[in-house]
């Protein structure tokens, strides 16, 4: 995994300070997004990030991470195509309730 390069900004968020990554990191390497690791300062302008990636990743946040995934691209289709956008209507949620009355799931 090399090649790219991504700008980082200051970040102060309450009273920690930090770096901001651009949107473009977490849209290229969104498994990497949630992780934590550690900075290994090399020199007075320069460290390396090192995060903990095990393949520990369980069930929930590979689903999670679905989730989000397609909630984006959802979010972007609706904003570069508001005319195709419907009303969620009472009549919509009634046929739903009826579609879904007898559905049993398991827990």
């Amino acid at each position: 995994m090399a090649g790219k390069i991504y700008p980082i900004a200051h970040a102060k968020i309450g009273t920690q300070d930090g770096f901001r990554l651009p949107r473009a990191f977490s849209k290229d390497y969104p498994h990497l997004v949630n992780q934590s690791g550690y900075i290994e300062v090399l020199s007075d302008n320069t460290f390396l990030v090192r995060l903990n990636t095990e393949e520990t990743e369980d069930a929930d946040e590979a689903e999670s991470l679905m989730m989000s995934l397609f909630l984006d691209f959802l979010m972007k289709d609706a904003i570069q195509n508001p005319s195709k956008l419907v009303p969620y209507t009472q009549e919509m949620s009634d046929e739903m309730d009826n579609l879904l009355a007898d559905v049993n799931l398991d827990s």
